[in-house]
């Protein structure tokens, strides 16, 4: 599956996706620091690419439609996280593939539990 990582993941985070056999790029690499988050969510959809990201803005599946995009990843993390916790999250997310359809969906990863939302449109599909 193809991943874009916003621009708060590191080097670490994109190794973990590589080392399971993803494609990866980052917003930073791609020169979108800073971008808006619409103009990001229509270069995914465009790239055929799921988000990856901390921010819980695109948790608005009214604004960012998961139906309409290769899916839409939030991890919810607590104010500074540790890089351990992060990459934690992160590894929960990507054993979490083994099992569950991330295309068209949006989810929320959170330190106890990953959260699904399928919208109406993508059960139709």
């Amino acid at each position: 599956m193809n991943f874009k990582l916003d621009e708060n993941f590191g080097e670490r985070t994109i190794a973990l996706f590589r080392q399971n056999h993803h494609g990866v790029e980052t917003v930073r690499s791609q020169g979108m620091s800073g971008d808006s988050d619409e103009n990001l969510f229509e270069v995914c959809v465009r790239e055929s690419r799921c988000l990856v990201t901390l921010d819980l803005d695109f948790a608005d599946v009214l604004r960012f439609p998961p139906a309409k995009c290769a899916g839409v990843v939030v991890i919810r993390v607590p104010r500074n996280p540790s890089l351990i916790l992060l990459e934690q999250l992160v590894s929960a997310f990507l054993r979490g593939l083994q099992t569950e359809q991330l295309v068209g969906r949006l989810w929320i990863v959170e330190s106890n539990r990953i959260r699904v939302h399928q919208s109406e449109e993508a059960l139709e599909n």
